[in-house]
Formats: C-alpha cells, structure tokens, sequence
C-alpha cells in the first residue's frame, strides 16, 4: 500500500467517524429529558405558541426529516441559530473556539517541555535519585485532579503571591501578534497575555507530562538495551550522540503518537480547567449551553471537538507513517 492510498484509507474512515459523532450528538437532543421548546418558549406560552415555536424550530416533522435537515444544513455550515442569543451556532462556536485551541497547544507545550527531558534523566539514571524523583513526580501529576490543582494554583499563585491573574484572558495569540504593528505595546500586551495563560496551561498539562515522561521513561529503556546501542558503544560514538539521536529517536515515534491524540484530548477535556479559571473558550461555553439547554450551541461544539479530533488522528497516523513506513506496508 503507498502513502497516498493509506492517507486516502485513513481520510475515508475519519468521513465515517465524523458523520457517526454528528448522528450521536443529533439523537442526543431527543433521549435527553424535555424539550427545546421549553427553553425558548416563555413559561406561560399558550399551546398555540408552542405549535407555532415547533414549526419555526422544525420540530413538528418526522425524526428522519428533521435528522436529513440536520445533516443538509451543516454540509452547508450552518449549525443552527443559538436559543439564546439567535446568534447563528457556527459563529458563536468559532469564536470561543481559538481560546480553546490556544489553552490545549499551550498544556501540549508545557507537557513537551517537561517530560521529554525527565524521561530521558530518569531512564539514563535508573534506580538513582533522579529517577526517583521524576517517578514520583508522574504518580503525582496522574493521580492529582485537575479542578484541585486549578484551585490550588490560584490560591498559592494568584491570591498568596498576586503573581498571576485569578482567571481570565486578558489578550489571545492574535492580539500579541498584531501588537508588533499596532499601536498597542508588544511586550506588554505579550506579557499579559503569557501570564493569564501560564496557569490554566499548568493545570491542563500536568496530567500529559506526568504520563508521555512515563512513556518517555520506559522507550528509553527498552532501547537502551537493544544490541545497536551496544554497537554504537563499541565504535566509540560519544555516549549523548547514543542517547539523544539514536536511542531517543526511535523512542519519540510512539510519544508523537500519544502525543497527537493527547491533544484531541486537551481540547475536549479543557472544560473543568476553563472553568476553574473562567477560561473563555469551548469548554466555558459548552457548559453554559447545558446549563441554558441551548442545544444549538452544545451540538455544534461537540461536533467540532469531535471533527478536531478525528483531523489530530489522521495527521498523526499520516506523520506515523512518515516515521516508520512499516505501518504503511502493513
């Protein structure tokens, strides 16, 4: 099989899980309990009113006219207009939908940063207080949740030391970006924007940092005990050529790929941190649309959680691939 025919395969089985999350997140608004109509309709609506709200609202038709609807409008990029707001779906998700992205690469970063050299120390210091160290680190980082180190966080940080905002986003990538140019000072719309991130990216990212040092940790030592290290040994290479662009080499090919679904991960698992923090993102509205049942906005953010995350499975498969062209021959 070449590239092009497994990247084809892959694109073809991601079309099949997308239209899976979007028949699920389309029969979820009928199993849950009561009415849209109930939302928008003021509570002493007459049954007029309500027949009236059913037909704008296109709940008067069959299921399998309402769910053929359903599918039409959003091939055409309409997710429905907000219960709420009446603002269109589409544009409300969108907007809260970079602060979320911005959180989840930002935990992605920290997670990187962090364990890759921690797995690396603790596999080539085994059994040394260095690996101790990072071993206990990562039965902390996984078994802490993630709400309870947020609170702590902001307790020690923000309110103790008044290091960091409490919660918040003063200003996003886009708007540190056009500060270069703009009238805005670069450095301090930069440093406002890092310092109302730093925290929340901790929070999201502990969990994946305690975990890929963990994976990190035990590639290291698996390979470390293939022969080839051994004979890159005896032929004299210094021994952190061995480590770093042998050994950890072929250790990061399954790290990128944890790695990838990881971040599928983050964007949908953000919406504890975002609240803790007031974060003004997908997860931030997701809960305010259940609270609200404003199905409209809840749909189509689990849709686009769902469509980012079968995307993030295929570029990993495709960059997989690209590492060990076995998968491709398989």
């Amino acid at each position: 099989m070449g590239y092009g025919r497994f990247l084809l395969k892959r694109g073809v089985q991601g079309v099949g899980v997308v239209w899976g999350v979007v028949t699920v997140v389309f029969v979820l608004r009928f199993i849950t309990p009561g009415s849209p109509i109930d939302t928008v309709a003021p509570l002493d609506a007459s049954q007029e009113t309500r027949r009236r709200i059913a037909e704008e609202l296109g709940l008067n038709e069959p299921l399998y006219v309402q769910y053929l609807d359903y599918l039409w409008e959003l091939l055409h990029g309409n997710m429905g207009y907000s219960y709420i707001s009446s603002i269109p779906a589409s544009v409300q998700v969108f907007q809260k939908l970079p602060a979320t992205l911005e959180l989840a690469v930002a935990a992605s970063v920290v997670a990187v940063a962090l364990s890759i050299p921690l797995g690396v120390i603790s596999a080539t210091r085994r059994h040394e207080p260095a690996d101790y160290a990072a071993t206990t680190f990562s039965l902390l980082g996984i078994s802490t949740p993630n709400f309870w180190l947020g609170i702590m966080l902001v307790l020690i940080f923000s309110v103790e030391f008044n290091v960091f905002p409490t919660s918040g986003r003063a200003h996003g990538f886009v708007e540190s970006l056009a500060a270069i140019t703009g009238p805005a000072p670069f450095f301090e719309v930069t440093t406002e924007w890092i310092a109302s991130l730093f925290l929340p990216a901790i929070t999201l990212g502990t969990y994946f940092t305690a975990l890929i040092t963990r994976l990190v940790r035990s590639g290291m030592l698996d390979e470390l005990s293939e022969g080839y290290v051994r004979a890159t040994r005896a032929k004299g290479l210094p021994e952190t050529l061995v480590r770093y662009k042998h050994v950890l080499r072929n250790t990061l090919v399954p790290v990128v790929t944890v790695l990838g679904l990881q971040l599928g991960t983050l964007i949908g698992g953000a919406v504890i941190t975002e609240a803790v923090f007031a974060w003004p993102g997908l997860g931030s509205e997701i809960i305010r649309a259940i609270n609200a049942r404003d199905w409209p906005i809840l749909q189509g953010s689990l849709i686009v959680i769902g469509t980012g995350f079968v995307l993030l499975n295929i570029a990993v498969d495709a960059l997989y691939a690209y590492l060990d062209p076995r998968v491709v021959a398989e």
